[in-house]
């Protein structure tokens, strides 16, 4: 199994070398980098690019690692019990799956997306060092040992909102997707947008990074915001000069909520561009 990259998915080559080298040592690929910047996306194209099915879970803050594994609905069995349901007899009836349990079992070898870990109490990585490493977890209820019948491709993503534990990390192969740079960009954008004026990309991508270079800026704008940017200035026609002025300054982007997202950094926007042009 390779990874090479898909048609609508731009993975640069230290991307592509890090999913081929988590896949060979089997270890869970660890992907960090900015809000935007297509860490879930990489495990749907993961899965399509080696045509294996994804079976994802979207941690919570409430979220424990007991239910990635298996959860005991004693509730529904007491309510049987009282209506003299003979399903009761097996307690099998009342095991819910978890998506670890339907990773291990499949028939076919999936992508398991473990999306925003660090979402969960600091404890949640380490409920899973066991599991994840074995590839294998224990039913106490039933008394059984459910294995891997095939080891997933396991994909992690963080937001870096906590410090993962040394253990955990230890565990995985680790990747940090960089901003795109403007080239890079530019493909992204080709991809999503083929046939997309030059000239309004240019312009805008000009305006893009100028915004994400402010000093100060509580929330950069990401890679996704600069793709819906790009949307609406072609649904509402916006003409590339409308993103710059007349004598080559920098102006407040039309449609600019797409980007800046806080009222904070539009003031702050603002008040630069105000100062910018006093000082000239």
């Amino acid at each position: 199994m390779r990874f090479t990259g898909t048609d609508t998915y731009v993975a640069t080559d230290d991307l592509k070398l890090a999913v081929n080298a988590a896949i060979t040592l089997q270890r869970p690929l660890l992907i960090k980098g900015e809000p935007g910047t297509g860490k879930t996306m990489l495990a749907e194209e993961i899965a399509k690019g080696l045509q294996m099915p994804l079976l994802q879970w979207h941690i919570k803050s409430t979220t424990k690692a007991q239910q990635g594994l298996y959860e005991y609905d004693a509730v529904s069995r007491l309510r049987d019990s009282q209506l003299g349901d003979a399903r009761v007899q097996a307690i099998e009836n009342y095991i819910i799956r978890g998506v670890l349990w339907q990773a291990f079992t499949a028939e076919t070898p999936v992508v398991l997306l473990i999306d925003e870990i660090d979402k969960a109490d600091i404890e949640f990585p380490n409920d899973l060092l066991r599991e994840l490493d074995r590839m294998e977890f224990h039913v106490y209820e039933t008394r059984e040992t459910v294995k891997a019948v095939h080891r997933p491709v396991v994909v992690i993503t963080s937001n870096n909102e906590k410090e993962l534990p040394d253990a955990f990390l230890r565990r995985c192969f680790f990747h940090y997707i960089k901003f795109p740079d403007k080239e890079t960009m530019q493909r992204i954008v080709d991809v999503h947008y083929p046939g997309i004026k030059k000239t309004l990309v240019r312009e805008a991508m000009e305006s893009f990074y100028q915004v994400r270079e402010l000093p100060g800026l509580k929330k950069k704008p990401s890679t996704s915001e600069l793709l819906d940017w790009l949307k609406l200035l072609m649904a509402e026609d916006i003409p590339p000069e409308a993103l710059r002025s007349k004598d080559d300054k920098t102006v407040i982007p039309p449609l600019h909520g797409a980007l800046l997202k806080n009222e904070q950094d539009v003031h702050l926007f603002e008040r630069l561009i105000f100062m910018a042009r006093h000082n000239r």
